[in-house]
C-alpha cells in the first residue's frame, strides 16, 4: 500500500500541481469575463477547465521528462520522480502524452476550434520552444512566458468564441508578470541553474546589473499596462485601485533589489511576486461582483 501511495503521489507530482490550479484560475477568469455578453453554460465551463487541466498536467509530466537529466543535476530538483526513479521516463511519457492528448481533443471537439488552438499553442510552445530553449539562450524567459499567459485567453475564448482587445489585454498583463517573477527565481537558484547547464540572465550577468534593471523596467511596465481595463472601461475602480496599489509594492520592491542586488531581496521580490498574481485576480472578480 506504501509503494502504491508513493507511485501514486509521484504521479501527481509530475503533473506539478500549483502550477496546474493557477492555470485554472486564470482559465476561470477569462472564462468570467468572456461570458460577459455570451451567456456561457456551466457544463461548458467545467468542460475548459477539464481539458485545459489535462494539457497543463501532459505539458507539466512531458518538461519533467525533457528535463530527467538537468533535474538530476540540481538540488531543488534532484529528488523528482524521474531522478529518483520512482516512475520510469516511458511511463512518464506515456502518461504525458495521453493527458496532453485528451486535454486538445475535449477542447477541440468538446469546447470550441479557437480555445482547442490557444491549448495546443500552449502545449506545444512550453514544451518544443521553451524548454529547448532553456539550454540555448537567457531569451528564453521572453518566450516562456507566453505559454504561461495563455490560459486567460483560453478561458475568454472558451465563453464567447472570440478573442478581443480585453482578452489580449488579459494576456499582456499575465505575460509581463512573469517576467520580474522568473528572473527572481534565476537569481535565487542562479548556482543551480548554472549546474544543469541553463542559460538564465543571472548566471550571464553576474553581477546584477543587467538582471535588476529588467526586474524593475518590467515592474513598472507591469502597472501601466495593469491600468488599461479601466482605460477601457471593461474594469472599473475596484480593480483599478487594487491593482494600482499591488503594483506600486512590486515596484518598491524592484527599487530595492536595483540599488542592493543581494539575494535577500532577489527572495523579496519574488514573494512580492507570488502575492501579486492571486490580488491582482481577486481584484478582477471583486470588481465585477460588486
Amino acid at each position: 500500500m506504501s509503494s502504491r501511495r508513493t507511485i501514486v503521489n509521484a504521479y501527481i507530482e509530475l503533473t506539478k500541481p500549483r502550477i496546474l490550479i493557477m492555470q485554472l484560475v486564470t482559465v476561470s477568469v477569462g472564462y468570467f469575463l468572456g461570458r460577459i455578453n455570451v451567456l456561457a453554460s456551466p457544463s461548458l465551463y467545467v468542460i475548459t477547465l477539464i481539458g485545459t487541466g489535462f494539457i497543463a498536467a501532459g505539458a507539466s509530466t512531458l518538461n519533467h521528462v525533457m528535463e530527467k537529466e538537468p533535474d538530476a543535476k540540481m538540488d531543488r530538483t534532484l529528488n523528482r520522480p524521474l531522478p529518483k526513479g520512482v516512475i520510469s521516463v516511458t511511463s512518464a511519457t506515456l502518461f504525458g502524452c495521453a493527458m496532453a492528448v485528451m486535454g486538445v481533443a475535449i477542447l477541440f471537439l468538446k469546447v470550441n476550434i479557437l480555445t482547442g488552438i490557444v491549448g495546443l499553442s500552449t502545449l506545444l510552445l512550453y514544451n518544443f520552444v521553451y524548454t529547448p530553449l532553456k539550454q540555448k539562450t537567457w531569451l528564453n524567459t521572453f518566450v516562456g512566458a507566453i505559454p504561461g499567459a495563455l490560459p486567460p485567453l483560453g478561458g475568454f475564448a472558451a465563453a464567447s468564441g472570440v478573442v478581443t482587445v480585453e482578452a489580449w489585454v488579459l494576456f499582456s498583463i499575465l505575460y509581463i508578470w512573469q517576467l520580474p517573477h522568473f528572473y527572481a527565481i534565476a537569481w535565487i537558484y542562479k548556482e543551480d541553474y548554472q549546474k544543469a547547464g541553463f542559460q538564465m540572465l543571472p548566471i550571464i550577468d553576474p553581477d546584477g546589473i543587467r538582471t535588476v534593471r529588467q526586474i524593475l523596467f518590467f515592474s513598472i511596465v507591469l502597472l501601466v499596462i495593469s491600468m488599461v481595463p479601466v482605460w477601457l472601461k471593461s474594469l472599473g475602480m475596484v480593480y483599478g485601485m487594487g491593482t494600482l496599489g499591488i503594483g506600486i509594492g512590486s515596484i518598491y520592491v524592484a527599487i530595492k533589489l536595483f540599488q542592493t542586488k543581494s539575494l535577500e531581496h532577489a527572495r523579496l521580490v519574488f514573494r512580492v511576486s507570488i502575492i501579486y498574481l492571486p490580488l491582482w485576480l481577486f481584484f478582477i472578480l471583486l470588481d465585477r461582483v460588486l
